[in-house]
């Protein structure tokens, strides 16, 4: 009797064990209808990549099911029907005008300083060619000293003035 009533035990223990232990599922996915599923089986092949939530270390998804008798040539894949989808070009629209409108800033900033620079240059030139034709018209030339004194330019610091001035319109008139 003690060796049936102990079989009994073990039975009932090994048993008991085997229903108190929960099922551990080794596989979460979010199904078609959007309802949490737990499995130790992997998931049916229309389930997406992003849906799965949990699969087991160095798992795979299961091959998709061969389709019965049909020639795979026949196969067509299925092309998304709902006209208010979005088309997905692989470009992003917002980036691309922001990216856009700075060229085009960084374009006018550019034209502004050119259009800057060429007016310096203008008033650089003309005020060297008048420069040139005072020195050139044969009257006195007088200028201010660093001490504030007039003093009258001779012959050689007027060809010294002049090859200056020469200078600067040769490179502002370009």
């Amino acid at each position: 009797m003690d060796l049936k009533f102990a079989s009994r035990t073990l039975v009932l223990a090994v048993a008991g064990a085997s229903f108190t232990i929960p099922a551990l599922a080794q596989w979460q996915w979010i199904d078609k209808d959007g309802r949490k599923v737990y499995s130790d089986r992997s998931p049916p092949a229309d389930i997406q990549e992003k849906d799965i939530l949990k699969k087991p270390r160095g798992a795979r998804m299961a091959a998709a099911p061969v389709a019965s008798e049909e020639p795979a040539a026949e196969t067509k894949p299925k092309t998304s029907t709902n006209a208010n989808a979005p088309k997905l070009s692989g470009k992003d629209v917002q980036l691309e005008t922001k990216k856009k409108q700075a060229d085009e800033e960084e374009a006018a900033k550019k034209k502004a300083d050119e259009e800057k620079v060429a007016a310096v240059k203008a008033d650089t030139c003309e005020r060297a060619k008048k420069g040139l034709s005072s020195i050139q018209s044969g009257n006195r030339v007088i200028t201010t000293n660093a001490k504030g004194e007039r003093e009258v330019l001779d012959d050689a610091a007027k060809a010294a003035e002049t090859r200056r001035l020469q200078g600067i319109a040769d490179n502002a008139c370009k």
